[in-house]
Order: structure tokens, then sequence, then C-alpha cells
């Protein structure tokens, strides 16, 4: 049973960091390729990021690029987001995702 439990959210004011972490079970990790999307109050998912099994190529929203960095441990079965540089409107839940599974999520909330 694919579980994924995501981590490391909180309030953070514009221009800081976070890492979210996602601790995934329940199948071969580094067979699979994951992503991060986001969902802010009132509006629909959106993609953030994503990164091949390997760990080796990453694409990113336009919204994140060049704050955002996607990385996996497999070692750990683990997948994390950097955020840097963080803006109001970077302010929602975080999921972790691997086809149709995601996690519980994990409040971002940036706000001065």
């Amino acid at each position: 049973q694919v579980q994924l439990v995501e981590s490391g959210g909180g309030l953070v004011q514009p221009g800081g960091s976070l890492r979210l972490s996602c601790a995934a079970s329940g199948f071969t990790f580094s067979r699979y390729g994951m992503s991060w999307v986001r969902q802010a109050p009132g509006k629909g998912r959106e993609w953030v990021a994503s990164i091949n099994n390997y760990g080796d190529s990453t694409s990113y929203a336009d919204s994140v690029k060049g704050r955002f960095t996607i990385s996996r441990d497999n070692a750990k079965n683990t997948l994390y987001l950097q955020m840097n540089s963080l803006k109001p409107e970077d302010t929602a839940v975080y999921y972790c995702v691997l086809g149709s599974h995601r996690g519980q999520g994990t409040q971002v909330t940036v706000s001065s």
C-alpha cells in the first residue's frame, strides 16, 4: 500500500526558506518519478516540480523556477523540496505525488 507522508511546512516570512520532505513507503521508491503539487485556498491544484527515478532529471513550474529545488534520496525513500526566496503567493498545502497517490499534505504559509 502506497504511503506518502509530507512534513516540513510552517509559517515563514517573505524571502525565507523551508525544506519539505516526503517519506515514501509501500512501493519501490527508486523505480518511480515523483512530483510536488500545491493547492492554495480557493484555487485548483498546481503542479510545482517533478524528478525522475534516478534523480538526475528535474522540471519546474515557471512560478517556482530558480527558487525551488526538488531532490530525492533513494536510500532513504525520501523526496525533498527546498524552497527559497518564498513569496506570499507560495502559500498553499503542498503534496508529494506518485501517479494518483498523494499524501495528506503540509501547509506552507508565507506572511509577514
